[in-house]
């Protein structure tokens, strides 16, 4: 009898610690990773438009009135082509209405990029 109740308490003070553990059956010798994404991120924003004109990236986003360059953080990641991804980190909070959005713009200096480089925009279209 001693040794059950042992054995339900270490189960009981046990359990909340199992409770997020997952297990992963690897016969094969495969690498498993799980990327967890940080749930306060900004996702990426759904873009209007997108090309590059005059040495720099245009990119037409939905707009309240007063949106700007510097509400978006531009991730750049190297490779052939470069993948950019804009993530709006500050709400347009106007009351303009703004039927065509806004164009904004950056130069490839502001991307990190040599002028020409070919690259991607991971953005969904709307």
């Amino acid at each position: 009898m001693r040794t059950a109740l042992k054995l339900l308490t270490a189960g009981v003070l046990a359990a909340p610690l199992l409770a997020g553990c997952v297990i992963y059956s690897n016969e094969a010798g495969e690498t498993v990773r799980v990327n967890m994404g940080d749930a306060k991120a900004p996702a990426a924003e759904a873009i209007r438009s997108a090309r590059f004109a005059d040495g720099a990236l245009v990119v037409r986003v939905d707009s309240n009135g007063c949106t700007q360059a510097s509400d978006f953080e531009l991730a750049v990641v190297d490779g052939s082509p470069a993948d950019i991804t804009l993530k709006r980190t500050r709400e347009d909070l106007c009351k303009a209405l703004v039927a065509d959005g806004v164009e904004l713009r950056w130069t490839y200096a502001d991307l990190g990029l040599e002028p020409g480089t070919p690259t991607r925009i991971l953005n969904p279209l709307k």
